[in-house]
C-alpha cells in the first residue's frame, strides 16, 4: 500500500543524536487525517483512498461538499487528497470516517513530500534563473542586470518558446524526494523529517512513501 498523509508544516528545528550530532529537521503536523471516501476497481475503475485534513467553517462549505463530508460522517476539512493503492485488498481494513495515524510510517523510512513553494513575486533573470550580471563599467551604463539578447531580428524573427526571462517566481508545486523520517511523535501526531521541505510555515504538504528510494 502506498498510502500517505496530509500535513501542515510547522517549521524547522534541530535534534541531537546519541553521538551528539546535530540534525536539521522539519516538523510536520499530520493529525486527524479522516477517510472521506474509499474507491474500488469494480465501482470507480481504480483503487484509492480519499483523505481530508484540517478544518473549515460551515459557512464556507458548499452544499455538494457538505453532503460529501456528511456521507462519510466526518468534519469538513480544508483540503482533500487521494492516495492510489495497489489493489482493493489493501482497502479492507479501512472505512469511511476512520482516522489514519502517523504510525503508517516508520523511523528511518524514506518519504517524498510535496508542497507549494514560497511565492517571491515578479523577479528578474538573475534571481529567477541565476544569470550573471553584466559589466559594472567600461561602457555599460544601463544594462547591468539585463538578460542580454533574447533572439535575432529577421531570422527566426521570434522568441523561442521556453526562453528564460523575468517573471513570477515561486508559488508552484514542488516535491522533495528521499527525505528520512527521524522521529515519530504519536501522542502529538508529529513527523520529524530530516532536511527542508517545500512551502512556508503553516502550509499544507503531502507526505508519501518514497518512489525512488536510494539504498
Amino acid at each position: 500500500m502506498s498510502l500517505g498523509l496530509i500535513g501542515r508544516k510547522i517549521g524547522m528545528t534541530r535534534i541531537f543524536t546519541e553521538n551528539g550530532d546535530s540534525l536539521p529537521v522539519t516538523v510536520i503536523d499530520v493529525s486527524n487525517n479522516r477517510v472521506t471516501q474509499i474507491k474500488k476497481t469494480d465501482k470507480d475503475g481504480y483503487s484509492a483512498v480519499q483523505l481530508c485534513f484540517g478544518e473549515k467553517r460551515a459557512s464556507r462549505v458548499n452544499k455538494s461538499s457538505a453532503g460529501h463530508f456528511a456521507k462519510a460522517g466526518v468534519e469538513a476539512g480544508c483540503i482533500l487528497r487521494e492516495f492510489r493503492v495497489n489493489k482493493d485488498e489493501d482497502l479492507y481494513q479501512l472505512q469511511d470516517g476512520m482516522v489514519i495515524n502517523n504510525d503508517i510510517f516508520a523511523v528511518g523510512q524514506k518519504v517524498d513530500i510535496s508542497g507549494i513553494t514560497i511565492g517571491k513575486g515578479y523577479a528578474g533573470v538573475i534571481k529567477r534563473h541565476h544569470f550573471s550580471s553584466n559589466r559594472a563599467s567600461h561602457g555599460n551604463s544601463k544594462a547591468h542586470n539585463k538578460p542580454g539578447s533574447i533572439g535575432m531580428a529577421q531570422d527566426p524573427g521570434r522568441i523561442f518558446p521556453g526562453k528564460r526571462m523575468s517573471g513570477h517566481l515561486g508559488n508552484v508545486k514542488r516535491t522533495t524526494q528521499n527525505l528520512e523520517v527521524i522521529r515519530i511523535d504519536t501522542e502529538r501526531s508529529l513527523l520529524l523529517v530530516k532536511g527542508a521541505i517545500p512551502g512556508a510555515r503553516n502550509g499544507n504538504v503531502i507526505v508519501r512513501p518514497s518512489i525512488k528510494e536510494k539504498k
